[in-house]
């Protein structure tokens, strides 16, 4: 079966984690014949955060700030010139995690880096939302079984869970699609995932909700 057609050139998705942005931009990628980005997650100093260790957060959210922007430069120079673009992430959400882990000192430092560095990149063309329970999260986190995420608590994900969704409730940069993941596996139906680029076809502007047929 040929690919679907997609309208967009630079799509991203986002949520928290554990909810499956990265097996979806995977997949989308294929399924579409597009370009993949994926954030770099690896961070040496992750794994002291998530075990509460002093002033690991702001190490760490440096890092990720710092890595964000030296990809993004590269979508900047080569990538989107190349092909359509499906992105595991989009850079602003670097806020999400500031605003929830680092002190108001700390902030200082961090939003006048924040500004030099990320303000000036460019936006995807629109942001599909992955949503889902925080008991799904957990679950899924624990599934995976990743060393560096074993300590992190349920009461963390839930913060984490709600801050997403404050986020995408005021996000207007760009059209944005909200998906339904708690009872789907688009891995396992090609059917699914042409559903969902046609959802994606259907934004203009402003918001639009998606409720996958296997999770109804």
């Amino acid at each position: 079966m040929p690919a679907p057609e997609l309208k967009y050139s630079y799509i991203a998705v986002e949520g928290p984690i554990g909810v499956g942005k990265t097996t979806l931009a995977k997949l989308l990628s294929k399924r579409l014949g597009a370009s993949l980005l994926l954030e770099d997650v690896a961070n040496p100093f992750l794994s002291d955060f998530y075990a509460g260790k002093k002033g690991a957060a702001f190490q760490c959210q440096l890092f990720f700030l710092l890595t964000r922007f030296q990809q993004q430069q590269q979508v900047v120079q080569r990538t989107l010139f190349e092909n359509k673009v499906v992105a595991d992430y989009i850079p602003r959400k670097d806020k999400i995690f500031a605003y929830m882990n680092l002190n108001d000192s700390e902030l200082i430092v961090y939003e006048k880096l924040y500004a030099l560095l990320m303000e000036p990149l460019p936006r995807p063309d629109a942001v599909v939302y992955l949503q889902a329970t925080t008991q799904t999260l957990v679950k899924r986190i624990k599934s995976r079984s990743r060393a560096y995420e074993s300590t992190i608590a349920d009461e963390y994900v839930e913060e984490l869970n709600s801050a997403y969704n404050y986020f995408f409730f005021h996000y207007q940069d760009t059209p944005l699609l909200i998906v339904n993941t708690n009872d789907v596996d688009f891995e396992k139906s090609t059917a699914e995932l042409d559903h969902l680029v046609a959802q994606m076809n259907r934004l203009e502007k402003g918001v639009l909700f998606y409720a996958p047929p296997g999770s109804v």
